[in-house]
């Protein structure tokens, strides 16, 4: 993956588009309450790039999970797109891509309720969130 190359995506209708540039900052698995009930799966899979690398189009709203917190989705299909906290990045949901396995998740956080089906031995678990970890 060159840090030059551009990933593009969006919403099921395509009314709501993101072009991102270079590589992510880092690929993870969520598990917690939130991120189980707004994408309505047992985890999120996301990439999380530097927000100035990141340009959203089309119409959005958004609903806060937490102070600050956005999660910003489609009015029209109401696909679930990107999170942003206003810490400098941006969380792509990986399905949200054009294309499939772009990138492999190294770490998943709230392990405390991951299903005891999924397994995932390659992956740093959190049993809550990351804390003030920056890689």
């Amino acid at each position: 993956m060159q840090d030059s190359e551009t990933f593009t995506g969006g919403c099921a209708c395509g009314q709501l588009t993101f072009r991102a540039h270079g590589a992510p900052k880092r690929v993870g698995l969520c598990h917690c309450m939130t991120c189980r009930k707004t994408t309505g799966s047992v985890f999120n899979a996301f990439a999380i790039f530097p927000a100035d690398r990141v340009t959203i189009s089309g119409e959005s709203r958004s609903w806060e999970a937490m102070p600050g917190g956005q999660r910003r989705f489609c009015p029209q299909c109401g696909s679930l797109v990107v999170y942003s906290d206003g810490g400098g990045e941006i969380e792509i949901m990986l399905g949200a891509f054009d294309r499939t396995d772009l990138f492999r998740p190294t770490y998943e956080a709230w392990t405390k309720r991951r299903e005891s089906w999924l397994c995932t031995p390659d992956l740093i678990g959190y049993p809550e969130n990351r804390g003030d970890v920056t890689s």
